[in-house]
């Protein structure tokens, strides 16, 4: 998921706040006297590692109340750590930044990858508490079909190598969709999968001979709605899927339905190439500017998620259903250009550290004569001033050597789209050898002497640089301001 396609749901998600919340928590609080006891007797629980003062620990805070008392009927524990106070457990656990969230089965942990809103973790969480394809008695077929969103069942004999299959695709994908199977299913002819789902013609039939290939096709496809209303909830689903994007905004319930009839019926011709979605511009209107429309309404854009690419429409004159079609179709076909969004040039870029703008990326950056070091931050990013001060003397260290030292405002200017990682977090610090077209990630302590040390030892240009040694930094230091 690249920034410009980030920025705004997730962060406007971050401040969106459940009411009524339960006086009585039923999250369990534990630290060091506890943790063992309660978590390696428990097949799973899921535990937060936070600390208080964290602005996104405070929005998930309301929707993991709200899942904790859901999830507690199903005899599923949730669970939290006040890293603050338990900082050698949390150190035990690998904690890096907050809120963390760790799925315990037996004792052992892995990381949470599912939502931070409240129907997200119960979904995610049920998911887990399931194999990863489940045996259905058909007496228990309608009742497991409608036990989540989207739910894929086989209908196999027992004795049946599709079987097999389905369930190398269950192992791989059973964080994200309910998988099932069972012998004789009335709404496939024969042997077939089914896929059931809450929205559109409530279910798909895959019938004859399958690989995995077209299986995960199958799935990919049907599994997200003809159209719908974008937001928080279900933002991954899109971004996993794939498949360009298609984002109509709308500020009212006029504008939403005043080609909601043409635009859904493009849609529906496009299934499997391109996903569309309404976005209410009324709570998500910033996240026009990372398709670089302007925040006017109704409007149109399109996004390839997986390169960042972004298409928006021309604002100017009146948006109708033949250029929205016409982008649609020329976006498909390659024929439409993508739009760059980039600071102007600077006039003189003679600092220590170089400042990069979208322009000038591929000629500073990508210099193959030169070291580079940039950071990629965002002007409201806390961590990103805090580190600014450090950069400006690392900066001044290799001027005029061939070890540059950069920053890119991530927030005004695009990546190129062949840049082959992307930005989730602020500051993300990237270096590139001279010679190579690879990024190392940089993610230890931010002091001159470990960037120095860093730099060192990467380094294909070598510049005798020391520094005295400085006291450890503080772990909220090493944390990124997260998209």
């Amino acid at each position: 998921m690249r920034l410009s396609a980030a920025v705004t749901l997730v962060s406007l998600a971050a401040t969106s706040m459940l009411a009524g919340v339960r006086a009585e928590s039923d999250v369990l609080e534990l630290g060091v006297k506890n943790f063992s006891e309660t978590v390696n007797p428990e097949k799973l629980i899921l535990v937060e590692f936070f600390a208080p003062w964290c602005g996104h620990c405070k929005a998930l805070a309301p929707e993991y109340e709200v899942a904790a008392t859901q999830l507690k009927e199903m005899g599923i524990p949730i669970a939290k750590v006040d890293c603050t106070v338990e900082t050698d457990l949390c150190q035990e656990h690998g904690v890096q930044g907050y809120p963390t969230l760790k799925v315990f089965r037996d004792g052992e942990s892995s990381d949470y990858t599912g939502p931070r809103k409240a129907d997200g973790i119960v979904s995610f969480m049920k998911k887990k508490a399931l194999p990863a394809l489940t045996e259905i008695a058909p007496e228990n077929l309608v009742t497991f079909s409608e036990s989540d969103r989207v739910v894929i069942v086989g209908a196999f004999p027992k004795d049946s190598a599709k079987r097999v299959t389905l369930e190398k695709i269950a192992k791989s994908y059973s964080d994200e969709y309910v998988f099932g199977v069972v012998e004789e299913n009335p709404d496939v002819q024969g042997e077939g999968i089914v896929l059931y789902k809450k929205f559109d013609e409530g279910k798909n039939v895959l019938e004859g001979d399958f690989d995995e290939e077209a299986l995960f096709d199958f799935i990919k496809v049907n599994s997200v709605p003809i159209m719908d209303e974008i937001g928080p909830n279900n933002y991954a689903t899109y971004m996993d899927s794939g498949l360009p994007l298609a984002y109509y905004f709308f500020s009212t319930p006029e504008e939403k339905t005043q080609h909601s009839t043409e635009i859904e019926a493009l849609a529906k011709s496009l299934k499997g190439q391109m996903n569309f979605v309404y976005i209410d511009a009324s709570k998500f209107g910033a996240h026009a500017a990372n398709l670089n429309l302007k925040e006017s309404w109704p409007a149109f854009g399109i996004q390839n998620v997986g390169s960042g690419a972004k298409y928006p429409l021309e604002q100017e004159g009146e948006l109708t259903i033949e250029n929205i079609k016409a982008l649609a179709d020329g976006v498909l076909a390659g024929t439409v250009e993508s739009s760059i969004k980039s600071e102007p040039i600077p006039e003189s870029n003679d600092a220590p550290v170089k400042v990069v703008v979208a322009h000038t990326y591929k000629e500073i950056v990508e210099d193959q004569d030169k070291d580079v070091l940039i950071e990629f931050y965002a002007p409201w990013c806390g961590h990103c001033k805090n580190l600014a001060p450090t950069y400006e003397k690392l900066g001044e260290m290799y001027k005029d050597s061939k070890i540059v030292i950069a920053k890119f405002d991530a927030t005004a200017n695009d990546l190129p789209t062949d840049v082959p990682f992307q930005v989730q977090g602020f500051p993300t610090i990237k270096f590139r050898k001279a010679g190579s077209t690879e990024y190392i990630e940089y993610n230890g302590n931010r002091s001159e002497e470990d960037l120095v040390q860093f730099i060192n030892d990467n380094a294909v240009n070598k510049v005798d640089v020391k520094v005295e040694k400085e006291d450890p930094v503080k772990a909220d230091d090493i944390e990124h301001d997260e998209l």
